[in-house]
């Protein structure tokens, strides 16, 4: 694999065209040439002015001066580094990393999965007032099914409305969700998904595993993988690998006139190599994570992050999915704790020196 710095001296680093007055380019994809929109100028804006409100509200401000954008004081986006986003937080800290013991494998993967099959707080801190601490060894199919179904039946929702998790039905042959999600994380253990992704040699072979799975997607793999990753199971760079999720497509249909034949991982891949030649043509100060780039998950998400935006911001431009509105608003619920990262990317300790007193 390549370095950052390596391929800001290949050949496509010199067909980069200066933007124009209304911002568009074109650059240099896999020797093919693509004509961007405004939007293209808008996602580097975005991934800096989001970024920017992040670190705003790290340090206690919470009002309307966290941006002078109109679309991000009003909508609500995730973060420019997908782990810096609550959930993900909320992951890291208590659910793989809870200091309070060093999990077993086994354990690491399931309470990993079984977060993120639901990928809602609530749902977790529930489940562990109902059955106590969430080990595999302690896993009841029978409790943990009745508990979600009485759930279910109060009109509480055990299901993050983030993204449509598949039925598993056809599989597993139950009728309701989370009794196949329990079953299909039975059957990944069973088949001893723990220790072989522990064995898998690349971010693209782990990949590969979890896609196997009954009812498991590419998108849904790329973002289990991402998820086991901050644990100890795998460590795997973030730069290896890359899977375009629906939300991206559109972002990047919406960033460019046509893709000319190139993946949308390829697209991926460009810009987050490229990202610092990017941010210096649009003259544009990113602040970064403490000094991490941002990586290939990060820029397929705000591909996915700036097809939003462009719904209110470039209401004329077109992408896939012929969707015109953003349905979240945004609300600050306060300053944000201390952001807590995998010990392996080497954040926390700078994070602790910088924020720890303010």
């Amino acid at each position: 694999m390549l370095e950052q710095h390596e391929l800001f001296h290949s050949s496509d680093d010199r067909t980069v065209s200066e933007p124009d007055r209304s911002n568009k380019l074109t650059i240099r994809v896999e020797g093919k040439a693509l004509e961007t929109t405004e939007v293209f100028a808008a996602y580097w804006r975005f991934a800096a002015e989001r970024q920017q409100i992040f670190a705003k509200r790290l340090k206690g401000t919470n009002d309307p001066a966290l941006t002078d954008d109109s679309v991000l004081c009003m909508y609500r986006f995730t973060n420019s580094y997908r782990a810096s986003d609550r959930v993900s937080q909320f992951l890291l800290r208590n659910v793989i990393w809870n200091s309070k013991q060093e999990w077993s494998d086994e354990d690491v993967f399931y309470r990993t999965l079984l977060f993120k099959l639901f990928n809602k707080i609530d749902t977790w801190e529930a489940l562990e007032r109902e059955v106590g601490e969430l080990t595999w060894a302690r896993y009841d199919f029978g409790k943990l099914d009745t508990f979600l179904s009485r759930r279910q039946a109060s009109a509480k929702r055990n299901y993050s409305a983030a993204y449509i998790m598949p039925s598993a039905g056809t599989a597993f042959g139950h009728k309701s969700k989370h009794a196949n999600h329990l079953r299909l994380l039975e059957w990944m253990i069973a088949e001893d998904y723990p220790r072989r992704l522990r064995n898998c040699q690349n971010m693209g072979q782990a990949f590969d595993l979890m896609i196997a799975a009954p009812s498991v997607g590419p998108f849904l793999a790329y973002q289990f993988v991402t998820d086991i990753n901050y644990s100890t199971l795998t460590s795997f760079s973030e730069m290896e690998f890359v899977k375009a999720g629906p939300g991206a497509l559109d972002g990047i249909a919406k960033c460019f006139k046509s893709t000319n034949g190139v993946s949308p991982e390829a697209i991926i891949k460009h810009v987050a190599l490229h990202q610092d030649r990017y941010f210096d043509l649009f003259e544009i100060d990113f602040p970064s994570l403490w000094g991490r780039p941002l990586q290939l998950i990060d820029c397929q998400n705000l591909f996915c992050e700036t097809s939003k935006y462009a719904r209110v911001a470039f209401p004329k431009v077109d992408g896939s999915s012929g969707r015109t509105r953003i349905k979240q608003k945004f609300a600050p619920a306060g300053r944000l704790p201390l952001p807590f990262y995998p010990p392996d990317w080497g954040l926390n300790e700078k994070i602790n020196i910088e924020l720890g007193k303010v």
